[in-house]
């Protein structure tokens, strides 16, 4: 791929551990479709104050990179216990900071597009898990992709699972 045709669309992936499910499903994308990565674990980013004492961490170099260099961001979490990641909701609390104190670099989101990767233990994804994605891509201006679960049966992707990514893939080149 040469620099003039690099993926727009970046996986931001927020798992306790940079090597698991989660990981095996988003490699899968990116073979597919080179998409880059940006794994949160082991980034320094600080949780969401209103007193913005986090704000020299790494969050607001990350997401100024992000929003320069990509259309198109994945959001790709474990479900644990019915929800996303610990360090993904961290990420999302921090857009707060956008929406605060860097709000034209906030407004810089409107008309990029959003998608969300789940992996869980199984098929089975309650209702109402991609309600954070969307509507946060709904608040910030941005078009909502959809979303994929998927899971791994005996550490490997199904058929199934595979047959899913690939109509994701298809959903986020597509925008339908």
């Amino acid at each position: 791929m040469t620099p003039d045709n690099m993926s727009k669309t970046v996986i931001i992936m927020g798992s306790a551990r940079s090597s698991g499910a989660t990981r095996t499903l988003v490699d899968y994308l990116i073979e597919k479709e080179a998409y880059e990565l940006v794994d949160l674990h082991g980034k320094n980013i600080g949780y969401f104050d209103y007193e913005f004492k986090n704000k020299n961490d790494e969050f607001l170099e990350l997401i100024t990179t992000i929003i320069e260099k990509y259309d198109t961001i994945i959001f790709a979490t474990p479900v644990y216990f019915y929800a996303m990641s610990a360090v993904m909701k961290n990420f999302f609390d921090r857009l707060g900071d956008l929406i605060f104190i860097n709000k034209d670099l906030g407004r810089q989101l409107r008309g990029k597009s959003m998608a969300m990767l789940s992996c869980g233990a199984g098929k089975e994804l309650k209702n109402g898990f991609q309600m954070p994605f969307s509507e946060t891509a709904n608040y910030l201006g941005m078009t909502y992709l959809g979303d994929v679960h998927g899971w791994l049966e005996n550490k490997a992707i199904s058929t199934e699972v595979a047959g899913k990514l690939d109509e994701f893939i298809t959903k986020v080149k597509t925008g339908n």
